[in-house]
Formats: structure tokens, sequence, C-alpha cells
């Protein structure tokens, strides 16, 4: 959908928010410190995390997972296909990078008690793709569509218009 790099950029974003807050809660929650961190520490790991997942899909998973995606034998004319191909190659790519990000993270907060780091690492990557990839296809990659769509790429403009003739 995005067309030119301002509107990739936005789409982005709003992937990154979306992927971020869900994702970062769930593991929050899963490993018990959801209730354990001030309101002011979940933000700063929500700023940092958010931060680390957008750099790592704009310059790594995004132009890796669309060659990918566009590299396979489907009709490119149809774009549910092109969106299914690409959101499933961003999701594994996210998947595998947050993740490891999440596995450093932990240990060096000493979260992991000594816990196998690769057996920790694989169980993670399963329990993180296991919400990602529906909570992408099913909710958030139709939700930012049509936000996008509805209020970004149909005014014609990333950011709102200002009116010059007051």
């Amino acid at each position: 959908m995005p067309t030119t790099k301002k509107e990739q950029i936005v789409f982005g974003m709003l992937m990154c928010t979306g992927m971020v807050v869900v994702m970062m809660t769930f593991n929050l929650w899963h490993n018990g410190l959801l209730g354990k961190m001030s309101p002011l520490e979940i933000l700063l790991q929500f700023i940092l995390c958010f931060v680390i997942a957008f750099l790592v899909e704009s310059f790594i998973v995004g132009p890796v997972a669309r060659k990918i995606a566009f590299s396979l034998p489907f009709d490119k004319s149809n774009k549910i296909l092109g969106v299914l191909a690409m959101s499933f190659f961003m999701v594994i790519g996210m998947v595998l990078i947050m993740s490891m990000y999440g596995m450093i993270s932990a240990y060096l907060a000493d979260q992991l008690n000594g816990a196998s780091i690769l057996r920790t690492y694989l169980h993670t990557i399963a329990r993180n793709f296991s919400l990602a990839l529906p909570y992408q296809l099913i909710i958030l990659g139709p939700l930012v569509r049509y936000v996008f769509g509805k209020f970004i790429k149909d005014n014609g403009s990333v950011l709102p218009a200002v009116n010059k003739s007051v």
C-alpha cells in the first residue's frame, strides 16, 4: 500500500506500534513482569523495543521479506496473496530477531536462571510466532491497512494539510 518513502515510514510506524504493544505486553505478562514494573519502566521498555523493532523492520527484515515474498511464483496482480506472503515473511523475520532481543534483555537482567539459552530461544520463537502471525494476519494488518488507506493515503499526503488561508 505505501508508495512513497514517507508513506513506508508511517505505515511501518503504525505496524511496529501495534506489534510492539501487543508482543511486549504478552511477553511481560508471560514472564511475570507486568505487575512488577512501574509504568515508567514499561514506557522506557516500549520506547527501546519500538526503536529497535522499527529499525530492524525498516532496514533488515522488510527488504529481505519483500525480496523473498515477491520472488515466489504467484500472480503478483493478486494483492491478497502479496499481502499474505509479505506478512508471513515479515512475521518470521521479526519474531526471529525480536526474540533474540528479548533473550539478550533477559540475559542482561539475569532472568534466565541458568536455563539453556538455545532451548529458551527456540521456545520464545514458538511462543511469539504463535501469537504474532494470527494477530498480524487477522487483526493488526487489516486494521493498519484500513487506517492507512482511509486517513493517510486518501488525503494525498502523509501529514495533515495546513490551512494557510487564515
